[in-house]
């Protein structure tokens, strides 16, 4: 994988995580198969539709999934489901290592942020378990801010906790949700393919 990174004096650096700096989208579409089935879904998840929400914060993309399915769900308990099952998942992750690469070049030369629509406690698990923890010391996840991706939000956030203006900030990005937040928030990005 290259990375195409844009011409540009960024004096900060914005991560997604999932699909981005760790290759776990693969295992997160069988969390959602899984937990959607358990839900009443009477067939295989689409996964041009779950690739299409990457980046959206899980609450609302159980809605989503419900609405576009007919399903009427519990949206806490698919949630709280698909986020047990993503765990038990989680021997399999890798990192993305030409973005991690990335990430250690920059790391103590220039800001770095993560902002991820997962739930804190798995982003910053999974930041743990792939010994990414020390590079980021800026994690924005949605129960930070009142809307997530494909809302700046989170960007923006990320770049006032950073102390760089958000013109002044590159982020990378597997989902389409993602890159339209980073527009909306004046950002450049970088587009890191995420699906198999």
């Amino acid at each position: 994988m290259k990375l195409d990174i844009p011409a540009g004096d960024f004096a900060g650096y914005i991560f997604d995580l999932d699909g981005t700096l760790v290759d776990t989208m693969p295992l997160h579409y069988r969390a959602w198969n899984e937990a959607m089935q358990r839900a009443g879904l009477r067939e295989e998840l689409s996964e041009d539709l779950f690739y299409q929400l990457g980046g959206v914060p899980t609450r609302r993309v159980a809605e989503l999934l419900a609405g576009h399915y007919g399903l009427t769900i519990n949206v806490d308990r698919v949630f709280h489901e698909k986020e047990a099952l993503f765990v038990e998942l989680r021997s399999e992750m890798r990192r993305v290592e030409p973005v991690v690469e990335f990430a250690r070049q920059q790391h103590g030369r220039t800001p770095m942020g993560v902002a991820s629509g997962g739930p804190r406690d798995i982003v910053r698990h999974t930041l743990e378990l792939m010994k990414l923890v020390e590079y980021f010391p800026v994690v924005v996840t949605p129960e930070d801010v009142t809307h997530g991706k494909p809302a700046p939000d989170m960007f923006l956030l990320a770049a006032k906790k950073m102390g760089v203006a958000p013109k002044k900030c590159l982020v990378f990005e597997d989902a389409e949700p993602g890159i339209k937040a980073a527009e909306a928030a004046g950002m450049k990005w970088v587009r890191v393919p995420s699906r198999p």
